[in-house]
């Protein structure tokens, strides 16, 4: 059994969200960059260019990309051969803590979220999930999400009968609130599961580069098709009318009961940010 301190994970944590809510991830500004070969409105390409220099400035100047520095969701691939000396989701928020407190972060979480609402001060806890997996490291990935985002998610239990029909109506249903999501997104689609664990796979499918091609080739076409159709709802960059609404569009599955076909619809911005590290 290998030893992996809570100090490390901490240490490592700390840095994640530093890095992530300062350096755009590399293949979302690659995409960017193509984009500006196919918008067709001045408006959207102008906003296009801006994005770009934005990500370019957060680098040099070292600041954040978005001053909705968010939710810290942390996503933790434990080997089963690891042994964390410690609390790991004690260690997970005192590095949240830290990196916020030190990069002087916007803190935006609140307690009690129907009376007092108020900010927690570090921007604690973090949203963590932890899935056990053979071998002795641990993969930590952060991925901070603006309220926006959030807010425009989208969770329903289709009718088993609506099949393929169904899910592309509500996808396509929820990807209008892209505009309330800084546009140009990325589009994560959970289908199966439960309740529960629908919402967390459209977040999984957020992770996946953009370049990867879903391996199962029937969701490989769904999600070339639904890309394209998010595309023509017109949206554009900034919310300002145009032919990139999307920069992606990824779809990850699971079992589920005979009885249901949950699905859920999950954003990430044009500031997409993700860091991650394995110890």
């Amino acid at each position: 059994m290998r030893e992996v301190l809570a100090q490390v994970i901490t240490d490592t944590v700390r840095d994640l969200c530093i890095k992530a809510n300062i350096e755009i991830r590399p293949d979302v500004l690659a995409a960017i960059d193509k984009s500006l070969e196919y918008e067709e409105s001045a408006t959207g390409i102008d906003m296009l260019q801006k994005l770009v220099l934005n990500a370019e400035i957060a680098v040099c100047d070292n600041l954040p990309i978005c001053q909705d520095t968010g939710y810290v969701t942390v996503f933790v691939d434990l080997g089963q051969d690891v042994a964390v000396s410690g609390n790991l989701t004690a260690a997970i928020n005192e590095g949240v803590r830290r990196g916020y407190t030190e990069a002087y972060f916007r803190k935006s979480i609140v307690t009690k979220p129907l009376f007092e609402r108020e900010n927690t001060g570090d921007n604690t806890p973090a949203f963590i999930n932890i899935d056990i997996v053979p071998g002795d490291s641990v993969k930590i990935t952060v991925m901070p999400k603006g309220g926006g985002t959030e807010n425009a998610s989208r969770l329903e239990m289709l009718p088993v009968s609506g099949g393929v029909d169904a899910v592309r109506r509500f996808v396509l249903q929820a990807a209008e609130n892209a505009a309330k999501s800084c546009p140009p997104v990325i589009v994560g689609v959970g289908i199966g599961g439960s309740f529960d664990k629908v919402g967390l796979l459209a977040k999984k499918a957020l992770l996946r580069p953009l370049d990867a091609v879903n391996p199962d080739p029937q969701l490989a076409q769904l999600e070339s098709e639904l890309f394209a159709e998010v595309n023509k709802l017109g949206i554009g960059p900034g919310a300002l009318g145009g032919t990139v609404t999307a920069l992606g569009l990824k779809i990850e599955t699971m079992a589920t009961h005979i009885a249901c076909l949950p699905c859920a619809v999950a954003f990430n911005c044009v500031a997409t940010r993700q860091a991650e590290a394995i110890i």
